[in-house]
């Protein structure tokens, strides 16, 4: 089964990063870089929202209203990303520390703090919509999780985002090192210890 980073770089392929491209307002080569570091911030962000039984739960209902045709008509996502439930996906994983994320990707790929913002708000939606398809594709009770818990929880959901994370995070450009210092406010080499700080959980 392809990773979330595979999926997600898939979806963002051929004409639609074109359009990602011109959305934000730079070349095909940079917007891809800028996908390629952000994915492992919000996969981060979404490992520590769903560390605790609560926000699995959480993380759950929001998957569920993440099933639908998205991935099949990104034109409309792409094409007016303000529309989109992006920045509302976006406020439950970063919190007030938005800002700080827009700014340490655009460091990392020389875009500005704007040019982050629309792309993190076409981008949050695609993750959410692979990983409720991720989610659908993993037999209940299987070895690789995705086991129902309470109020729609994934027992096995924030193990699984870890991996995605370090996947992600292993296949993007070098210039994130940057940004995962930035995030890493401890210092203790690890961004989701910090990133678990950012926000609330996600929820409806």
């Amino acid at each position: 089964m392809a990773t979330v980073y595979e999926s997600v770089m898939q979806q963002l392929s051929g004409q639609n990063m074109t359009q990602l491209s011109q959305q934000i307002g730079a070349d095909e080569a940079t917007t891809q870089t800028a996908v390629q570091a952000a994915l492992p911030t919000l996969l981060g962000g979404l490992a520590r929202n769903s560390a605790q039984p609560e926000g699995a739960a959480a993380l759950g209902d929001a998957l569920n209203d993440h099933r639908g045709g998205l991935l099949d008509n990104l034109g409309g996502l792409l094409g007016n990303a303000q529309s989109g439930p992006g920045a509302a996906i976006l406020g439950h994983i970063f919190g007030s520390k938005r800002s700080t994320v827009e700014q340490g990707v655009g460091q990392a790929t020389g875009l500005d703090a704007q040019q982050i913002g629309k792309l993190l708000m076409v981008l949050a939606p695609i993750v959410m919509s692979v990983l409720a398809q991720k989610r659908a594709q993993v037999p209940q009770g299987s070895s690789a999780g995705h086991v129902p818990g309470p109020a729609g929880g994934i027992g096995d959901l924030g193990p699984m985002l870890e991996n995605e994370t370090r996947e992600a995070s292993r296949r993007a450009p070098s210039g994130l090192g940057g940004l995962i210092g930035i995030l890493d406010q401890d210092g203790d080499g690890n961004p989701l210890n910090d990133l678990g700080k950012l926000g609330g959980m996600l929820g409806r």
